[in-house]
């Protein structure tokens, strides 16, 4: 096993994922950045490259995380550039100004926003599980970027709409997504605990990115209007809990800015969480076969 830490970070070519890491590759990580659009991802690598601290290693990936069949080409990527996993982010996402229908026949933002982290999620389950071995209890984490859209839905999640795709107004399919986040943290936890890797959850907050680039009017209004924390805000908490003692232990938590919050009561339905990881695995099945 190689000596550096290893992170995966997505969603590494802009916002949020390119500071996360940058950060890290500063303090001499081995990152596995990936994106999605070529030109901007070869621009990141560059940038984050150029702050790697000594001993520090970057590679990057392109995929669109729309397509399962995409995630796990690039999960296989990274198993083929590693041995090693100690923290993998699960930071791509971002919400749309209508519903889209992927070539796989899901729905966009619930592909991109959760099905992606799962798949990935699972492809690499065997390399975490074996970092486990040879790291300190802890140090193996799954690390979800939420948001606190996920308070939105009055009553959980709309089962019988998993995907949102009758749902008219597209920031109400991200904040069913952003909902699935926390429960997917909360079910991995509760699944990959005994085995040793610890899965949370974070909120970055109201960011200055390209997150709403893709978004309606509205959304574009609500974030031109809004008060912005710079990208490196929410990569010093993402940083913090990838690295800190304290977030290696009481798995399924849910953080912002360094400090554990509370989310909403539909966050923390185990039931849910159970039926929502059922029902996904169930999704995936019809899509992968």
């Amino acid at each position: 096993m190689q000596d550096r830490p290893t992170a995966v970070v997505t969603g590494a070519s802009a916002g949020i994922g390119k500071a996360t890491a940058r950060m890290l590759a500063a303090r001499g990580w081995h990152v596995i950045g990936i994106g999605r659009h070529p030109e901007r991802s070869r621009a990141a690598e560059a940038e984050i490259r150029a702050a790697a601290g000594a001993g520090g290693r970057v590679d990057f990936l392109i995929g669109d995380f729309e397509a399962m069949a995409e995630v796990r080409r690039v999960a296989a990527e990274i198993r083929a550039l590693t041995d090693r996993l100690d923290v993998l982010i699960n930071n791509a996402g971002g919400v749309r100004d209508r519903r889209y229908v992927t070539v796989e026949g899901t729905e966009a933002t619930f592909a991109a926003n959760h099905l992606a982290p799962f798949v990935l999620t699972r492809e690499l389950l065997p390399l975490l599980r074996a970092s486990v071995k040879a790291l300190p209890a802890g140090s193996v984490r799954v690390i979800a970027v939420s948001s606190s859209a996920h308070r939105m839905p009055q009553n959980g999640m709309n089962w019988d709409d998993l995907q949102s795709m009758n749902e008219a107004n597209p920031a109400a399919a991200y904040c069913q997504a952003k909902l699935a986040n926390i429960l997917f943290t909360r079910e991995l936890a509760r699944r990959v605990g005994a085995d040793g890797i610890v899965a949370q959850a974070m909120h970055p907050g109201v960011v200055d990115s390209n997150f709403a680039s893709h978004g309606d009017a509205n959304m574009k209004a609500h974030m031109a209007a809004a008060q912005l924390d710079a990208p490196d805000k929410p990569a010093e908490t993402l940083v913090w809990m990838a690295t800190a003692p304290e977030v290696g232990r009481d798995a399924g938590r849910y953080f912002h800015d360094k400090a554990e919050e509370t989310p909403t009561e539909a966050a923390l339905d185990m039931a849910a969480a159970k039926r929502l990881w059922d029902e996904t695995e169930g999704l995936l099945a019809t899509i992968e076969r």
